[in-house]
């Protein structure tokens, strides 16, 4: 029987897809590892390698068009927004989220007075992708940041009703969502803070990369770095991570060496960037709390003389979100991902005169079934209240100070479909509130 099957025809099949095999899966690899032969058969290599997958993304997702932000289904049962205690707070929350029914992400002004929508920015998202020159370092923009694909992420609210924010480039629209410049001169990503002087600082990566990284030639290497802009979108300083440690020696100087050896080209992932406004005891106006995902780290630097000045591990692991919330005290926001007892994301305080830290309001959180692998973040009110964004799941959660739930948000679309929520902020200064509301009363926009 087997002699009447493997005849020489059958052979030659098997041996030819033997080869085949071989040859689409070493262009395969030759395309993860960013070879650069066989370049023209890579891009349709890639695309048959993905049917499967593509498929099965069809299938979960309910979905056709893959280019559009995956739908959530953790809190599919959950009503859009739900108030357990009613408290008039006088606050706005800068929500940056994605509508599933709009096929893209907007940014909503809040008040939490009343959680009525004061505002909504929406800008021109092609014509902002059509002024980025800068091919070389955003050669996908509009793929990856097509309209259907892009997310505002950390969005700024200044005084005059514009906003700051990144996606690769930076960049600020105004109160009516009109584009007033783009910076693409560097790759920029996650937070956007403003700081003491009315600057911003942004999380960055540096290319050409900084001297620690250049003497091994790893181009590929993630050179996260800190990077101070004006309103007005020029870059005013700028510093590798990766530099500040070794030249600090918290890392040896062969630190991108060893970490590029055993595959790890984004060893850092600088996630956090928060300024310090005033003076206390512990630290000066003009520091900055960097948090490192990577390192599970978050290392208090002065810009001023490059130095670090604490380097504080802990009870966290790939944390995101550092805030200072007391002249000794600073929240850090805990995806929580250790190999083992890490159901839930946690939020910590630690105490710089007592050198501890102490979890806030953990059972609640636990309770609430509370949990994102990556990004999230916490905010505590002056009045000690503590809201959580769930980012992966598109929720956002408020607990009073006696640790009771206040008001749960998931970010449903009109048709119950759940988006990504993309790092919220809280406002609660009077004088900005009032000033924005006047914004809002004496509105001109055409849009």
């Amino acid at each position: 029987m087997f002699k009447k099957f493997f005849t020489y025809p059958v052979i030659l099949v098997l041996f030819i897809s033997i080869v085949a095999t071989m040859g689409f899966s070493a262009i395969v690899k030759y395309h993860y590892d960013g070879g650069q032969k066989y370049k023209f058969l890579q891009k349709p290599a890639m695309f048959i390698a993905s049917v499967p997958i593509n498929v099965r993304m069809m299938i979960k997702y309910r979905t056709l068009n893959l280019d559009k932000l995956k739908s959530l289904i953790k809190h599919k049962d959950k009503k859009r927004f739900k108030q357990f205690i009613e408290n008039k707070r006088s606050a706005l929350l800068v929500l940056p989220r994605y509508d599933n029914s709009l096929y893209r992400s907007v940014v909503d002004i809040i008040d939490l007075s009343n959680f009525e929508v004061l505002h909504t920015y929406k800008h021109d998202i092609t014509e902002m992708n059509d002024q980025v020159t800068n091919t070389e370092k955003f050669p996908r923009l509009k793929i990856d940041h097509s309209p259907i694909r892009f997310q505002y992420f950390h969005t700024l609210l200044l005084n005059d009703g514009s906003l700051v924010s990144n996606y690769g480039p930076a960049y600020k629209i105004d109160f009516c969502s009109n584009l007033q410049w783009i910076n693409d001169e560097e790759t920029f990503h996650h937070n956007i803070m403003l700081n003491h002087e009315g600057n911003i600082w942004v999380g960055g990566r540096m290319y050409p990369q900084s001297k620690y990284v250049q003497k091994y030639l790893f181009k590929d290497y993630k050179d996260d770095a800190i990077i101070k802009i004006n309103t007005d979108g020029k870059i005013l300083f700028k510093k590798s991570v990766t530099e500040i440690l070794v030249e600090n020696n918290i890392i040896p100087i062969n630190f991108v060496f060893n970490q590029y050896v055993s595959k790890q080209t984004d060893p850092i992932h600088l996630n956090d960037i928060e300024p310090a406004f005033s003076d206390s005891q512990y630290w000066q106006k003009g520091d900055v709390f960097l948090s490192s995902r990577y390192q599970s780290a978050i290392i208090q630097y002065r810009p001023s003389t490059n130095e670090v000045i604490n380097y504080i591990t802990g009870p966290f692991a790939e944390q995101h979100d550092v805030d200072i919330i007391s002249d000794k005290e600073i929240s850090i926001f805990n995806n929580n991902n250790f190999l083992i007892d890490n159901e839930h994301s946690e939020v910590l305080i630690y105490n710089f005169e007592t050198k501890k830290f102490r979890r806030l309001f953990n059972e609640q959180l636990q309770k609430n079934n509370f949990k994102t692998i990556t990004q999230g973040l916490s905010h505590i009110f002056k009045d000690g209240s503590l809201m959580v964004e769930e980012q992966n799941h598109g929720r956002i959660i408020l607990f009073n100070k006696e640790g009771d739930k206040e008001w749960e948000f998931v970010n449903k679309d009109k048709n119950g479909n759940i988006g990504y929520t993309s790092w919220s902020r809280i406002i609660e200064d009077e004088i900005f509130i009032k000033q924005f509301k006047l914004l809002i009363e004496n509105k001109k926009c055409l849009n």
